[in-house]
């Protein structure tokens, strides 16, 4: 029987049914199985999400174990704009809060908002009185995130050495180190960050998280700075720049056996809790100029060029040196000196800064040897100090020279040094002849773990002991008897050399009258504790802006201030009887920056000074005091070795025959003065103990004041001087 219409039409509805579920199944199969993996990932992309847990980054500590930097907890404020019921109002009130544009924050509302997006950062690691504020507001679609904000205590102090943190690139979440120790020790300090997973619901709102990874916190970071010293360098640097006129100026103190960096500061600073503000301005302010800038030494090169010369040649400390009344034709370059020196011993070459006795050493020294023992003291290499942008300064090749560069080099111009190279130059003469890598961090320290040690760089010699031994007693001289005056301490011997380099003008192709006024040096002298460079950039004033009148009394308040904190012993009474003068007060001194003349006088044509190709000088004079080589000066005796004390005659650099002089160009009282101990004259008491020295004041009617025990070694008045009515002597003892 032929099927009806009706059960036709129920077969083709049953076919058509199964073929349906025959899709059906088939798009099953072709999503549970086919395209499983794919569709649980974008179910998960939806209902989860995996966020970064950031690390908490490890303190910086002064070597007192103080915070210089900490990580503390601070709120930010975020808003849901989709919660958000009126953005305009919502926008006035966090604008009134937070301090923000109103017209900006609706925009960014109504964007985020268009766009669909349930998180929007509004303010970020506020303080806590302005976090107070916002939470008063109490709207809905509000919120608050914890994170964690990075804290200056000292604020300004040490700005420089420890930089900023702030965000990097554009797509960073955690801020990181951009300046500094932190920048440079990003990787120690920011630690490791963690993961986890949150879960959310159809509004984006997280309901459970699960931690995937936890975060690895940052080390702990002790640095060698002393902060008593270091605001004390940033104040004493701070108040020289303000009187001098300078543009800038920096500080470094360094240990001289270990390369410790015991302070650096810079001028102007900065407070790395504020956020920097826009333009070059503020970036300059920012930049460490101990490590990064580079400029002319000037006469503080001199102590390279006396310790090259004292290593090549048969020149000693008493070596009388040529200095041509005041003038050398070099090469057809005439140079005229500050003051007009017919001789001076090599020891008072450096004490009266002379340009042309250092002339004539670097001369007698030769080209390549000169320009050896620059390399080997560091210059024109970075120091390998581990603070980003440092600078290796500007040293140029031997084949670049002109025949008169090294004249000009001997002065310590044509070529560009930093604060820290510097530093460490007077470090291999305090510490006997080792060059070191300077140190910054003592001590990384994990959460949970034992600190671990930063191993130092071995030493490298580079000066015999004995040449440091001598220019530690030259650079005595300086202080004592020199252009270094200024730098006398109280209680502790001293040495130096001080520097006034013309800064060149580009532009103008002239040196102007504004100086770079510095100051190397370091106390005590017999056993060196602390090497300070200080060097003020941009100073005026005339001599008013010299090195040893700005840059010296830094140094002396400076390393006061690190005796006193590396508990030295004083090598001296408070008042110093081998100074002879009434008193020792800056008043008295004669003007210390009078013997220190720059490299050229302003409106000298030097266009060329700085072509590596063809560097030609013209004849120059420069300024200077008007008092001779003639002048009587206070007899000095060396703290380091008691200088011979036979006569000589003036020789030539060079010059074989070496003539035997008093070490610092001493003034010798007659022999029979010092020797008859007559009742007009002072006798001499050097060499006597104690008692012999009691007995023969007593015997003539002199009041003894004694320092120290074992010998005599030196006093005031000197010998031979004439006797006053029950005058008093003072006599230092020493082993």
């Amino acid at each position: 029987m032929p099927p009806t219409e009706p059960t036709r039409r129920l077969h083709w509805l049953l076919w058509g049914l199964v073929m349906w579920s025959g899709l059906l199944f088939g798009r099953l199969v072709w999503l549970q199985v086919f395209r499983h993996d794919e569709l649980l990932a974008a179910a998960e992309n939806q209902q989860q999400k995996v966020v970064e847990l950031p690390a908490m980054r490890g303190a910086i500590l002064d070597r007192t174990g103080q915070p210089l930097a900490m990580s503390l907890e601070a709120d930010s404020v975020v808003v849901d704009p989709q919660k958000v019921k009126d953005l305009p109002q919502a926008a006035r009130l966090l604008g009134a809060a937070l301090g923000l544009n109103p017209s900006q924050l609706l925009e960014q509302m109504k964007t985020s908002k268009a766009r669909g997006r349930h998180f929007m950062w509004v303010a970020r690691k506020l303080d806590p009185e302005v976090a107070k504020r916002v939470r008063e507001l109490k709207f809905t679609g509000l919120e608050f995130h914890p994170e964690m904000r990075r804290f200056y205590p000292g604020g300004s102090l040490a700005a420089h050495l420890l930089g900023a943190t702030g965000i990097v690139h554009a797509d960073d979440v955690v801020e990181r180190g951009n300046a500094g120790v932190e920048l440079s020790f990003e990787r120690e300090l920011g630690g490791k960050a963690g993961e986890a997973r949150l879960s959310m619901d159809s509004r984006q709102n997280s309901y459970d998280s699960v931690v995937l990874r936890e975060p690895i916190p940052g080390a702990d970071l002790t640095l060698t700075i002393d902060p008593t010293l270091q605001y004390r360098a940033e104040r004493e640097l701070e108040a020289a720049v303000r009187a001098s006129g300078a543009k800038n100026g920096s500080v470094v103190a360094l240990d001289p056996y270990t390369g410790d960096v015991l302070a650096m500061a810079n001028y102007p600073s900065f407070d790395p809790n504020l956020k920097p503000q826009p333009g070059m301005a503020a970036l300059e302010v920012r930049q460490n100029l101990a490590v990064s800038k580079t400029f002319e030494p000037g006469s503080v090169f001199k102590v390279i060029t006396l310790a090259a010369a004292l290593e090549n040649t048969t020149l000693t400390p008493q070596t009388m040196i040529d200095c041509g009344n005041g003038k050398i034709n070099l090469f057809g370059r005439v140079i005229h000196d500050h003051d007009s020196y017919s001789a001076l011993t090599m020891a008072g070459v450096l004490a009266h800064s002379s340009n042309i006795g250092a002339i004539r050493i670097a001369m007698a020294t030769g080209e390549r040897n000169f320009y050896e023992y620059q390399k080997r003291f560091g210059f024109g290499a970075k120091t390998g100090i581990p603070l980003p942008g440092e600078s290796g300064g500007i040293l140029w090749p031997i084949e670049k020279w002109t025949k008169s560069s090294i004249g000009s080099l001997a002065m310590g111009h044509e070529l560009g040094v930093t604060a820290i190279q510097l530093a460490l130059a007077g470090v291999a003469v305090a510490n006997g002849g080792m060059k070191v890598k300077p140190r910054l961090v003592i001590s990384r320290q994990r959460k949970g773990q034992e600190p671990e040690t930063v191993p130092q760089a071995p030493p490298v010699r580079i000066l015999k002991p004995e040449t440091a031994v001598q220019m530690r007693q030259m650079m005595e001289g300086v202080v004592l008897e020199g252009t270094g005056r200024k730098a006398v301490l109280q209680g502790y011997t001293s040495g130096g050399k001080t520097g006034s380099a013309q800064i060149y003008d580009p532009s103008s192709g002239v040196y102007t009258h504004t100086y770079n006024a510095s100051f190397l040096g370091f106390a005590p002298v017999g056993n060196p504790r602390v090497v300070i460079a200080v060097t003020l950039y941009g100073t005026t004033g005339g001599s008013a802006g010299f090195g040893g009148a700005r840059a010296a009394p830094v140094f002396r308040e400076v390393a006061m201030g690190a005796l006193r904190m590396l508990d030295v012993p004083k090598d001296l009474p408070d008042r110093n009887p081998r100074v002879v003068s009434a008193a020792i007060n800056e008043s008295d001194l004669p003007d210390a920056g009078a013997n220190e003349a720059p490299l050229l006088m302003a409106g000298a044509d030097l266009s060329n000074a700085f072509n590596a190709d063809a560097l030609t000088l013209p004849s120059y004079s420069a300024p200077g005091s008007a008092h001779g080589s003639d002048a009587v000066r206070p007899r000095v005796v060396s703290s380091v070795t008691r200088p011979p004390a036979d006569g000589g005659t003036p020789v030539l650099a060079g010059d074989s025959s070496v003539g035997q002089r008093p070490f610092f160009n001493e003034v010798q009282p007659s022999s029979d003065a010092t020797k008859s101990g007559s009742s007009g004259s002072m006798p001499d008491f050097r060499g006597m103990t104690l008692r012999a020295v009691y007995e023969k004041s007593a015997a003539m009617g002199l009041n003894v004041e004694a320092y120290g025990s074992g010998l005599a070694r030196s006093q005031d008045p000197l010998p031979g001087a004439a006797l006053q009515p029950r005058a008093a002597v003072k006599v230092q003892f020493g082993r």
